[in-house]
């Protein structure tokens, strides 16, 4: 009862004509930017980082979430109609989705993914309401060993667990983590790598690396290697009311795939692709039309992988509010934004920022009432985005990061660093380096430090406190396993070969 009451306090913030207007503008330039193939929701929040230096903490993150969720939606559009993905969690999607176009049923594939997409980010949402409280209370009960070992696992799953090679995503994440402790050290005044540059003394701003990687650096790679081959757009076909038959097939998969998203997206190794690849082959061993799949198209093979794409993108608000853990880039800069406000996600946000916890859930359901209207009558809109010019919109791109990143601080030396570490993005990206892992490590490589010093304090020296806490032991244990495992596994199987 007390989560519906302070939910209810939410909803009476958020149903505010400015509240409802951010809410609106995050939902459209989210599903725009889905809709347009190689963008995504980490670029556009990057982009947008600036306006937290003008505009109320309540406002800035609903526009995020709202963007957050916009983009998966809009993925989905890029996946049917021209096979090419505007995320990583809509691959699936095009599978299925894009057959269907090809046989003049992209009408019922759009609208399955907007309808599964509406109920898996409702019930994902709600599912922050009532998740998040039971975190909470059940991380009031960690140390500073136990953060420690936290933060170590999140390095270890995002880092070396999901990228395509451990070794890249590692480097990667300790570039982030020598970028985090550039500046004066909190604890003894020292200043580190600073190099004489009296600029570097304050650190590197968290918001000018994560434009720089995910705005000027995907610019300069698209300028080195943008191809002049168009993807063909298939024209919408069929209508966007699904027919009885399309909606019994389709309820199932919704539910399913929500049910299966949700929780990979709360833990640390989630994401979306994991869920999405299940969901489809679930639909496929449960279908009672296999012979759609990979022919003309299943629309069970659209309506679960989307929904688990949805519900996923929710769970991931979960580690990075009740823990103050990014599972994901674009987590990574939100909780950037929430450093400039000089808001500490964790435990205690609930308690300390309530209103502003509240007002951002409800605002999320009420944000997926909005997609729901965006994506279905507005679909003529988003398929003629798909004909913008790549070299103005990237130039474009390029133009608002140098405005707004000249704007946070009016110097030059971070216009060099925005333009050098933009340099090294286009090089990670060129080599299938991560980039997620560098604001993660930015990010969470001085609260690692932070806590490692305070669990040595406590325990006057002694490293065993590491392992001899059982929560902390615990999950060094799964981080090592983790590492190790898949490294295991591939000896195991060259020797059986």
């Amino acid at each position: 009862m007390e989560t519906l009451s302070l939910l209810g306090g939410g909803f009476a913030h958020a149903l505010s004509l400015a509240n409802l207007g951010w809410a609106a503008l995050g939902c459209f330039l989210g599903t725009a930017i889905g809709v347009l193939p190689g963008l995504g929701p980490a670029l556009t929040i990057a982009l947008l980082l600036p306006i937290t230096f003008k505009v109320s903490a309540t406002g800035a993150f609903i526009l995020f979430c709202g963007v957050f969720y916009g983009a998966m939606y809009g993925g989905s559009t890029t996946s049917i109609l021209i096979n090419t993905p505007g995320e990583s969690g809509s691959i699936i999607t095009a599978l299925e989705g894009n057959r269907m176009a090809r046989h003049g049923r992209a009408g019922a594939a759009l609208a399955t993914s907007a309808i599964g997409s509406f109920i898996a980010g409702q019930i994902g949402t709600f599912g922050i309401a009532f998740v998040g409280p039971i975190v909470v209370d059940w991380a009031l009960a960690f140390g500073p060993a136990d953060y420690f070992s936290l933060m170590v696992l999140c390095f270890v799953t995002v880092s070396a667990v999901l990228g395509a090679s451990a070794l890249r995503g590692l480097t990667s994440l300790f570039f982030g983590v020598f970028l985090g402790v550039i500046g004066i050290d909190l604890q003894t005044g020292q200043p580190r790598f600073t190099f004489g540059v009296p600029e570097l003394l304050d650190g590197v701003n968290v918001v000018l690396v994560a434009v720089a990687l995910f705005a000027v650096g995907e610019t300069l790679f698209m300028a080195f290697y943008w191809t002049r081959d168009k993807a063909e757009v298939l024209p919408l076909t069929g209508s966007l009311l699904m027919t009885r038959t399309e909606w019994r097939r389709s309820v199932g998969p919704w539910l399913r795939g929500t049910a299966l998203g949700f929780p990979f997206g709360v833990m640390p190794a989630g994401g979306t692709e994991m869920p999405t690849m299940l969901s489809y082959f679930f639909e496929r061993k449960l279908s009672k039309h296999k012979e759609e799949f990979g022919t003309t198209g299943a629309i069970e093979g659209v309506a679960g992988p989307e929904a688990a794409n949805n519900a996923a993108v929710a769970g991931v608000l979960v580690p990075m509010l009740t823990l103050g853990l990014p599972t994901s880039a674009t987590a990574a800069i939100m909780l950037s934004a929430f450093q400039s406000y000089g808001i500490q996600p964790g435990p205690l946000l609930f308690s300390q920022q309530a209103d502003l916890v509240w007002t951002l859930i409800a605002s999320l359901i009420i944000a997926n009432v909005i997609l729901l209207f965006l994506n279905l009558p507005l679909i003529g809109l988003w398929v003629k985005i798909l004909k913008v010019p790549t070299p103005q919109l990237y130039a474009g791109i390029l133009v608002f990061a140098t405005i707004g990143t000249y704007g946070i601080s009016n110097s030059v030396i971070d216009l060099v660093l925005l333009y050098g570490i933009g340099l090294a993005g286009m090089v990670m990206r060129r080599f299938d380096f991560p980039t997620a892992p560098v604001v993660i490590g930015m990010i969470l490589g001085p609260m690692a430090e932070q806590e490692f010093r305070r669990a040595l304090t406590i325990s006057q020296g002694d490293m065993t406190t590491f392992i001899t806490r059982p929560l902390s032991a615990a999950l060094l244990a799964i981080a090592l396993l983790l590492l190790v495992a898949p490294r295991l596994y591939a000896i195991w199987a060259r020797s059986r070969r």
